[in-house]
């Protein structure tokens, strides 16, 4: 008997235990239905609220205005005749030399009366001094034979001053002093 109270003990448990899974599940069963009737009344109201829009339509105005799709019409006529204008032809190549760029001229003529400016300038400068420089050295080495000549023509006056008699030499000093006059 000890074992057949066993029994219906751990039946009545199980039992229990069923019956409190059962409950648990009724409770959240009853939530979501609780949840579901929330959202419906919702719905319900706001399906009212579209009925009443709907019951009271409001005019729409439509403007019609057809010159924007005339233009865009009226364009692409002309884009489609550009297109068959500009059909494939044969191809030329072109070999260009251009002075003046056809694009940006501004920043050409920057560049060429800038830098290239200041450049043939400074160039022109060299070059002038460099022919400067030439004639210069040119003079000094004329200078230079001319002392030199100068220095023989001295000596050899020197020379005959030194060797000739009292007659030569008044010949001589007469000759240089009608030279150094004005």
């Amino acid at each position: 008997m000890d074992t057949v109270k066993k029994i219906d003990n751990i039946q009545k448990d199980t039992l229990e235990v069923v019956l409190e899974e059962f409950a648990g599940e009724q409770k959240s069963n009853t939530q979501s239905l609780n949840d579901l009737v929330t959202a419906v009344n919702t719905l319900t109201e706001k399906m009212g609220g579209f009925e009443k829009k709907l019951n009271s339509p409001q005019p729409v105005n439509v403007s019609v205005d057809t010159k924007p799709f005339q233009e865009i019409i009226r364009k692409g006529i002309t884009d489609m005749v550009l297109a068959a204008a500009a059909q494939p032809k044969n191809l030329i190549r072109k070999f260009q030399i251009l002075l003046f760029p056809e694009q940006d001229a501004k920043l050409f003529y920057k560049v060429v009366f800038g830098r290239w400016f200041l450049m043939l300038v400074i160039m022109l400068f060299i070059v002038n001094l460099y022919k400067f420089s030439i004639h210069w050295s040119d003079n000094q080495k004329e200078i230079k034979l001319q002392q030199l000549e100068n220095d023989k023509v001295k000596k050899a006056w020197s020379y005959l001053y030194i060797q000739q008699g009292k007659a030569v030499k008044r010949l001589m000093d007469s000759a240089y002093n009608k030279a150094n006059q004005p």
